[in-house]
């Protein structure tokens, strides 16, 4: 069956991206010509690059352009968002998954990443368990903001951009849902810049086992928080239920 009419110009957008071998940031053709390349309306081509500036994939520079654009995971970032604060039932699966395949990237990569980390990217993963320490007694930047740097800069040596991309898309959608979902203590801070702070000494001592079972012993709290919280609103369900 013929495809629609807007997903054929889509395709042969990302069709002449591919052709003329664009990178990120590389201008596209005008618009009439992009119409005459394609053999499409204008309207056409309009629909097909607000659908492909939704995915991140090209760039509208209004009064200059049309881009290649960053080719980003945003909309991953947006549908995993949207589908954690939707749902109630789905909003802890999410925060779930997203654990379990962010400690999978880090440990899974131990022994490199334990041998790709210079002194000076250590010596930074160690001044930010200190902002996380400070942050958390109310002091210097955000914890949250923090942490994210830490575990974005544990995988940047790594020099593999899809990796680098989707912990920190993951990293993204983990810090909006958490919020919602009350998984956050003291205890579970006090737990996770201890825990931070044995990551760093792994590094530092060149400790490929000792790392991953640092990672086990961070992601593990919040596992259980995460458990704990589902536990508490499908209690407080049944509760509201049975008052009925």
């Amino acid at each position: 069956m013929r495809q629609p009419l807007r997903q054929e110009v889509v395709d042969g957008i990302k069709a002449y991206i591919l052709r003329n071998k664009l990178r990120p940031g590389d201008p596209l053709p005008s618009e009439p010509a992009l119409c005459e390349a394609l053999g499409a309306s204008r309207s056409s081509v309009r629909e097909a690059i607000r659908i492909l500036t939704a995915l991140d994939i090209v760039e509208v520079r209004h009064g200059h352009g049309t881009y290649v654009g960053r080719l980003s995971l945003s909309a991953l970032v947006e549908s995993l968002t949207f589908r954690g604060l939707l749902s109630p039932d789905d909003d802890f699966q999410v925060m779930t998954d997203l654990v379990e395949v962010r400690e999978l990237f880090e440990r899974s990569m131990a022994a490199r990443l334990v041998a790709s980390l210079d002194g000076k990217r250590i010596d930074r993963l160690a001044e930010l368990v200190e902002e996380m320490r400070r942050a958390g007694g109310g002091e210097g930047k955000g914890f949250v903001e923090a942490d994210r740097e830490f575990h974005t800069l544990l995988v940047a040596p790594l020099g593999n951009d899809l990796i680098g991309q989707l912990s920190a898309a993951f990293w993204d959608v983990y810090v909006i849902v958490a919020p919602h979902l009350d998984v956050f203590t003291h205890e579970h801070e006090a737990a996770t810049i201890a825990n931070h702070q044995r990551i760093v000494a792994a590094l530092r001592d060149r400790d490929a086992g000792d790392f991953a079972a640092a990672l086990t012993d961070h992601y593990a709290p919040v596992r259980r928080r995460v458990a704990e919280a589902r536990a508490q609103r499908a209690e407080a369900l049944d509760g509201r239920r049975r008052d009925l």
